[in-house]
């Protein structure tokens, strides 16, 4: 797997398992750093300057100043120079080496941008509830960090149950988000999906969702939901870069169907999606 994986690190183009950072960088012994996920379609990288923009506001929620543009933009033509007509972009920025426990040295960034073909998604995927929660009032909340071992239990979780993603609650027993992934719900003719301020990330494909419904005069909005919502809702869907709008066809052992509105958020973000690559 790791053969078909490009990757650039720190100014050079190596071999996807060749030894690349130091033993003792941050983002390995403590996980500090953050990272960015990107749809590539036809060789370009769907809504980069989004995506650039969250990088440097996860860096700031850490106390940390703004990637350097033109260092990321270097990597991403080192991993693009061959064609890829749809993968998955990621660029990651640590802290770099420091000492062994919380305190930070002074070494500056480590820059690490990896992409990789994917393959087609499936029309729909099950989600089922984990027994664990997000904390609304962490002091990460919002971010996206390198610190990914809770969705990583949860989504190992969830695929031992059958199903394709995790959904949290988080500590107040709202409706919060996947492991990789933003959650809507439809019910009636109104589609919701938790506000930030439920301990979500703030997902670009689910912003744009937002966007592009209202846009086309489609009900979506935020709105806090308790968990239960979900044995309720007429549809569900979420989303992330590399799914998209994706239909729940199952939660837990409740059986859905992809209905209207659910369709009609994947043909709005269809459409105005193909108008611009950088939205």
């Amino acid at each position: 797997m790791s053969d078909d994986i490009r990757v650039w690190v720190n100014g050079t183009r190596i071999d996807a398992r060749t030894p690349a950072l130091s033993a003792i960088d941050h983002g390995v012994t403590v996980g500090d750093g953050v990272f960015e996920t990107a749809k590539v379609v036809g060789g370009e990288v769907f809504a980069y300057s989004r995506h650039a923009t969250r990088l440097d506001r996860s860096l700031a929620g850490l106390g940390l100043g703004p990637a350097d543009p033109e260092v990321v933009q270097a990597g991403i033509a080192a991993v693009l120079e061959e064609p890829l007509e749809f993968g998955r972009l990621r660029w990651t920025v640590t802290t770099g080496p420091g000492p062994l426990g919380s305190d930070r040295g002074d070494g500056g960034y480590t820059y690490i941008v990896t992409a990789s073909a994917v393959a087609p998604m499936p029309p729909s995927t099950g989600v089922i509830v984990v027994p664990w929660t997000r904390n609304e009032r962490a002091a990460t909340v919002g971010l996206k960090t390198t610190s990914y071992a809770d969705n990583v239990v949860a989504l190992a979780y969830a695929k031992e149950r059958g199903a394709g993603e995790a959904i949290f609650a988080n500590t107040r027993g709202e409706l919060c988000e996947g492991t990789g992934s933003n959650i809507f719900v439809v019910v009636g003719d109104q589609i919701l999906t938790p506000p930030l301020e439920s301990g979500a990330l703030a997902g670009v494909t689910r912003e744009l969702v937002l966007e592009w419904c209202r846009a086309d005069g489609i009900a979506a909005r935020e709105e806090t939901l308790p968990l239960g919502i979900l044995q309720e809702a007429d549809e569900v869907f979420i989303t992330s870069s590399t799914r998209d709008v994706m239909p729940v066809d199952r939660v837990g052992d409740r059986v859905l169907q992809i209905g209207p509105m659910t369709k009609l958020a994947s043909e709005s973000f269809a459409t105005h999606s193909a108008q611009t690559l950088d939205p």
